[in-house]
């Protein structure tokens, strides 16, 4: 599937829309919150085990290959957790995380699994991607979970120590897992930032940068967290 096929512009608006529908109607209260976030944590969930189960049947185990470290494998697990629990950590790990790295994705897929369309790896991808963009937006702008103070610093700070484990054992395994040690073959957002090593030391100032402007449409969200409800202003009184 060539970057920005028809069909790749159809998928990625496609999961677009279907975040803003889902969104707008849990914050409608027109469907069901809790079954919409329940069945987006199952079909994620189900989706990753299912093509772990068939990946491994195929390639075997290989430590420095194929294990699921990648920060998209990070994240959707994350998401998952936020979908079935409401736990506020996975809540903003899915929001900053989920919709920085799983956009990003999709916007550059990787040539390895969605050379065809549609082979399951590709409908795996897509699924598994945009699911973690639209369980983001429906927990937050849906109104189903709502992120705490603080919320950026928090998320950054287990970003950076999820980079320096991987990091490590990439050293330890001569591995590449989040193309820590060399930029991925296909196009994507890492050709911006320059070089090795350079990319990887960009990337963290970008990062929080992003993570800063995810934080404007909810400012005034955490305003009306920390404030008084205004029957409880008129009580003090």
């Amino acid at each position: 599937m060539p970057l920005f096929s028809p069909v790749h512009i159809s998928l990625v608006v496609g999961i677009t829309a279907l975040a803003v529908l889902l969104a707008v109607l849990c914050r409608q209260g027109r469907i069901s919150r809790t079954g919409v976030r329940l069945l987006l944590g199952c079909v994620l969930a189900g989706n990753e085990l299912i093509w772990w189960a068939f990946r491994y049947s195929h390639e075997g185990l290989k430590v420095s290959q194929n294990l699921p470290l990648q920060l998209c494998d990070l994240t959707v697990w994350m998401t998952v957790l936020a979908c079935l629990t409401l736990s506020p950590l996975a809540a903003e790990f899915a929001y900053f995380v989920g919709l920085i790295a799983a956009g990003m994705s999709i916007l550059t897929p990787d040539p390895d699994l969605c050379s065809a369309w549609p082979s399951y790896p590709a409908i795996y991808f897509f699924v598994g991607h945009g699911g973690i963009v639209i369980a983001a937006a429906v927990l937050v702008f849906g109104g189903i979970t709502q992120l705490r103070p603080g919320a950026v610093w928090r998320v950054f700070n287990l970003l950076v120590l999820y980079v320096a484990a991987i990091g490590t054992f990439n050293m330890v395994y001569e591995a590449n897992y989040m193309y820590l040690c060399r930029r991925p073959w296909y196009p994507s957002l890492l050709d911006l930032m320059g070089p090795w090593p350079i990319n990887i030391l960009a990337a963290a100032p970008l990062s929080l940068a992003l993570f800063c402007l995810l934080w404007l449409p909810i400012r005034s969200r955490e305003r009306e967290f920390e404030s008084p409800p205004v029957e409880q202003v008129n009580t003090a009184a």
